[in-house]
């Protein structure tokens, strides 16, 4: 039990110690002797977990996409609509960013072009950001000459956008950022009967950041 107990923590040390280094150098700079010195442990001790620099990749990816998902299903409780899901969970995305370095790495792996088979988070989000606006046409929320396609497009580059130099750390992402992007989008995005605006709900003061690692 007490060497299960080791594994799991050396594998956990060199999760986030990847996550650090992936973030900071990129996947072509990152070197597994910079990783297992920053986690502590040597590096035969990494090939043990990981085969390779790209298995150590492909698992802070996975760890990352985890999170988002998570993320998505937590704001999914508190939102009405289609358009508040998206809001929201955008919010909570930048927020997470911010916070978490496994999140941070999992985006900036994602988007490497020297990772040409790379499944970070990015590319879930995507495709779950294009299906909610579908969802949002069905139920009438886009405005008339909104494509589902188009706006999932607008909002993918930005948000995925954010997520990438929030992970560089050439931008200090935060929800207030986000929020000031959905100021300037949603009334020619959102449908509104009514003729009230649609506005932006908050960052959910509930969510705990996901610290998987």
């Amino acid at each position: 039990m007490a060497r299960q107990v080791r594994a799991v923590r050396t594998r956990e040390a060199l999760l986030r110690a990847a996550a650090e280094v992936f973030a900071a150098d990129g996947y072509t700079l990152a070197s597994l002797p910079a990783i297992s010195g920053l986690a502590g442990v040597s590096t035969g001790a990494l090939h043990f977990h990981f085969a390779s620099k790209d298995s150590l990749a492909r698992e802070v990816e996975a760890v990352a996409t985890r999170s988002v998902e998570r993320l998505v299903e937590r704001r999914r409780a508190s939102a009405d609509t289609p358009l508040q899901l998206l809001v929201g969970a955008t919010l909570d995305l930048a927020a997470a960013i911010g916070a978490d370095i496994v999140l941070r790495a999992g985006f900036r792996l994602g988007g490497d072009p020297s990772r040409k088979k790379g499944e970070g988070p990015g590319h879930w989000w995507s495709d779950w950001v294009h299906a909610l606006l579908r969802e949002a046409r069905e139920a009438g929320e886009l405005a008339d000459g909104v494509s589902p396609e188009g706006a999932a497009a607008a909002v993918v580059a930005t948000t995925v956008g954010f997520g990438m130099l929030g992970s560089s750390g050439r931008l200090r992402l935060s929800p207030e950022l986000v929020e000031q992007f959905w100021v300037l989008v949603l009334p020619g995005l959102a449908a509104s009967p009514s003729g009230s605006p649609v506005r932006p709900a908050g960052p959910d003061p509930d969510r705990k950041t996901d610290r998987a690692v």
